[in-house]
Parts: C-alpha cells; sequence; structure tokens
C-alpha cells in the first residue's frame, strides 16, 4: 500500500468510523471508486486490501453503534447466510487449495451485506446516498475520461493495471477496477435508480446528472455485457406499463423461453452469443462455457470440482488459476460447491424478487404517492441488472460492494416499507368492509386514532 492509497484510506476510515451515518454509507461508497485491490498489505499470511479494511471498519461500526441487531433477522438476511455458509463449507470439505481465498469470499460477503444493512434502514437514507454520490461520481468520470483521451490510467499510480484493451479502436476503460466490464457494471447497476428518481421527481437535476454519468461510465467501459445489462434494465422500467399484470408478463417469458428452446437447433444459452454480435464482446466463449459446463455436469453436480480440471474445456485456460475463465456466476457457485449451491444462490434472488413484491404490493395500496413506489421499482430492476451481468463475468474486485449494497438496501427498505404500511393496509381493509362512500372519512380518522394507541392489541401484536 503506497501513500496515496493509505492516505485516502485513513480518511474514509475515519469518516465511516466517527462520521454520522449517512456519512459513513458515503464513505463505503467512496472506497468503491477511489480504492483499488492492488492497495492491500499482508498481515500473517492474509491479503487485507484496502476495500477489506473498510469493510471491517464499517462492520465495526454498525455493531458497536448497535445499528445493526442478529435477533432480527429477515428472510433476505438468512437466505444470504445459508447461500455463502454452504458454499465455503462444501468447498471446505472437498478441497485443500484455495481454502483462504473461499474462506475470504465469505467474509466478504457478510461483512458488506451486514455493514449496509445497518447504514440502509429506509427510502430517505437510499435517496440521499443517490443524490450525494453523483457528486463524487463527476471527478471519478472525469479521471475515466483522461484514461480514454491519454490511454494512461491515472489509477496506476495505486496499482492499477497499465494494461490498455482496445475493441473497435477505442480503449475500454478501467479506472480503479481490474476488469472494463466490471468498470461498466458499476454504471448499469446504479443506472435504474437514477431513472427511478427522475420519475419519482426527487433532485431531478442530480438524477439526470447521475443517468448521464451512469451512461458515460458505460461508453468508456466500451464492453458489451454492462450494455446488454443496461438495456434489460431499460426493459425492467418499460414493463411499468404492465405492474399490475407481472404475472401475464412472466408467463409470456416462460412461454417465450420454452418455445425457443424448442426451435433452436443449438442450446438456448447460445441467445447470448446472438447478442454478442449486436453490442459487441465475446459471447461465444459465454454460452460454449455453459455448454460445456452443463455437459460435464456428472464431475461436479455433487460438491462441486477443482478448477484445474476445467483447463481443456476451452482452447486456453488462465494462467493465475490454471483453468478455464469461468465468466458465469451461476457455473462459478456450482463449481464451487455443488449444483444445490447454485440452486441456492438461485433461491436468493427468488426470495429478494418476492420479498420486493410484497412491499410493492403494500405501498401500492396504502400509498397514494408513486415516489416509493417508483424507487422499489428501481431497485427490481437493478436486481434484473445483476442477474443479467452473472452471465457474462463473475464479481473479481471491488464491485460486488456495490451488489451487497444494493443487495441490503432492497432487503432494509422492503421490510421497512412492509412495516411501514401494515397498519394502513389493515386499516384500508376495514373502511371497505364496513362503510360505503359517503361515510369513508370519518371511520378512517376512528380507525386511525385507535390504531395509534399504545394500548391497542392490533398495535402490541405488530410491534
Amino acid at each position: 500500500m503506497n501513500s496515496i492509497g493509505g492516505g485516502i484510506l485513513a480518511l474514509l476510515i475515519a469518516l465511516v468510523l466517527f462520521g454520522p451515518r449517512r456519512w459513513a454509507l458515503l464513505g463505503m461508497m467512496a472506497g468503491v471508486l477511489y480504492l483499488t485491490q492492488q492497495q492491500a498489505i499482508d498481515l500473517f499470511g492474509l491479503n487485507l486490501t484496502a476495500i477489506r479494511l473498510l469493510e471491517l471498519v464499517g462492520f465495526a461500526r454498525v455493531m458497536g453503534r448497535r445499528e445493526l441487531s442478529f435477533s432480527r433477522l429477515n428472510g433476505v438476511d438468512r437466505a444470504l447466510l445459508l447461500v455463502y455458509g454452504y458454499t465455503t463449507f462444501v468447498f471446505l470439505m472437498r478441497s485443500d487449495s484455495h481454502q483462504v481465498q473461499m474462506v475470504g469470499t465469505m467474509v466478504d460477503a457478510t461483512l458488506c451485506y451486514f455493514t449496509f444493512r445497518g447504514l440502509i434502514r429506509d427510502m430517505e437514507e437510499l435517496k440521499w446516498l443517490l443524490r450525494t454520490f453523483v457528486i463524487i461520481l463527476i471527478p471519478y468520470v472525469t479521471l475515466l475520461s483522461v484514461e480514454m483521451l491519454t490511454l494512461n490510467n491515472p489509477f496506476t499510480s495505486m496499482g492499477a493495471s497499465t494494461w490498455a484493451d482496445l475493441r473497435g479502436g477505442r480503449i475500454r476503460a478501467m479506472g480503479s477496477f481490474r476488469h472494463p466490464s466490471l468498470l461498466g457494471t458499476l454504471g448499469t447497476s446504479l443506472l435504474p435508480l437514477y431513472i427511478g428518481l427522475v420519475l419519482a421527481r426527487c433532485d431531478r437535476i442530480r438524477a439526470l446528472a447521475g443517468i448521464g454519468l451512469c451512461f458515460g461510465i458505460i461508453f468508456l467501459s466500451n464492453s458489451g455485457g454492462p450494455l446488454n445489462a443496461a438495456a434489460m434494465g431499460v426493459v425492467g422500467w418499460l414493463c411499468w406499463a404492465a405492474r399490475m399484470k407481472m404475472c401475464i408478463v412472466r408467463r409470456i417469458l416462460v412461454g417465450m423461453v420454452v418455445f425457443l428452446a424448442l426451435v433452436m437447433k443449438a442450446p438456448i444459452w447460445y441467445l447470448i452469443a446472438r447478442l454478442s454480435s449486436l453490442s459487441g464482446g465475446s459471447g461465444w466463449h459465454r454460452a460454449h462455457l455453459l455448454d460445456v459446463g452443463f455437459g460435464n455436469l456428472d464431475q461436479w453436480w455433487l460438491a462441486g470440482m477443482e478448477i484445474e480440471r476445467t483447463k481443456d474445456w476451452l482452447p486456453y485456460a488462465l494462467g493465475i488459476t490454471g483453468g478455464a475463465d469461468i465468466t458465469n456466476n451461476f457455473l462459478a457457485f456450482g463449481l464451487n460447491a455443488g449444483l444445490l449451491a447454485m440452486g441456492l444462490l438461485i433461491f436468493l434472488l427468488i426470495r429478494t424478487f418476492r420479498t420486493l413484491g410484497h412491499a410493492l404490493a403494500m405501498v401500492r395500496y396504502a400509498s397514494t404517492s408513486k415516489e416509493t413506489e417508483y424507487l422499489l421499482w428501481g431497485l427490481g430492476c437493478v436486481l434484473l441488472v445483476h442477474v443479467v451481468t452473472w452471465f457474462g463475468i463473475t464479481y473479481f474486485d471491488q464491485i460486488y460492494v456495490v451488489w451487497f449494497m444494493q443487495l441490503a438496501a432492497i432487503s432494509s427498505i422492503s421490510h421497512a416499507c412492509i412495516r411501514d404500511h401494515t397498519a394502513d393496509v389493515r386499516t384500508k381493509g376495514l373502511i371497505r368492509k364496513r362503510i360505503g362512500e359517503p361515510d369513508k372519512k370519518r371511520l378512517a380518522t376512528e380507525v386511525r386514532q385507535r390504531w395509534s394507541s399504545e394500548s391497542s392489541p392490533e398495535v402490541t401484536r405488530l410491534r
């Protein structure tokens, strides 16, 4: 770790430890932008990156200040612990190599997710983060523009790669990240949230600036994967018009997938290769990886397999791992701990989508304002973006911090909306049962007074 990285890290640690909760949240996200994974210290053989040190400090803060309690875990929390706990346990039982790395992955997931669960409690804090994050994105995108114009990465002074990758005669910027696609994922994963801010009319100037900066990051990364994921995020927003009939939309999508699987000569995952022919990128590699991966299912379905045994799957292998370039996150979980680990990851996603859908239903029924509904829908589009991205790359640098921040935001905000609107939903249900249109206002006032009473048995039970 050099003096520049150490100075930035010291400033962010002070902000996370001693600042207000919102500023601590901003400090954690600033570390994603301005700290590289090459900024690290070796402690007893452990590689402690600057981001990992920031995670430790953030977790110590939320636990020390009691901003998080493990006695009140929700379904998404438990699903995440199950996914990474099972995957790590099976991997350690099966393999004698890369054990420290696997434990580090589980620790990163746990510390990051629960740190953000303590720092993000409701929708107002997420809106504040999005508005403020624009300010620190502006100089970052400026540095990326310098990289594009000069072919020199300003973050090389902090250990970032000096490798310049060109595609179509244009550089693929990386900034502080380890791959252009992961840089592009930063812009792609934030784009649906800024669209939600615009529609909710929350500081539209900054929200529009955020959209522009996200598109700028995607453009500068010059990668097909983030472009495809961004397109899917926009498609998710187009589904807003059918938000009351999403069950029909899901059935249509399933029907389309089944139909394509029946009529296509190649397996359905070769659609990835077709899409990459439009947006650019190595889509054939990703499709062929799934083909050969499931073709060798008998080797890894139970408890995974050593990565070195995949070296013959593709025409080339990675020198750093000695195996194939596993660019699919679902397949990576399967190779680590078997088919059940892959299923648990899908279960986490389903559980998160269901929780978000429940919160949307509560807000839609109990509130006349669409502001919260817009932003919850934006979080759902973010989840879709990550699912699409995982078919093309795994999160092997600090982009995982953004993923766990957004997953924690979905978990915290969804349950806050469900909790806050439960009384309103029951109030409206009681009104609809007991009265007609002329007396609604009078009885609504009476019922709200009953719910606000400290001695109300309904309130006591909800608490």
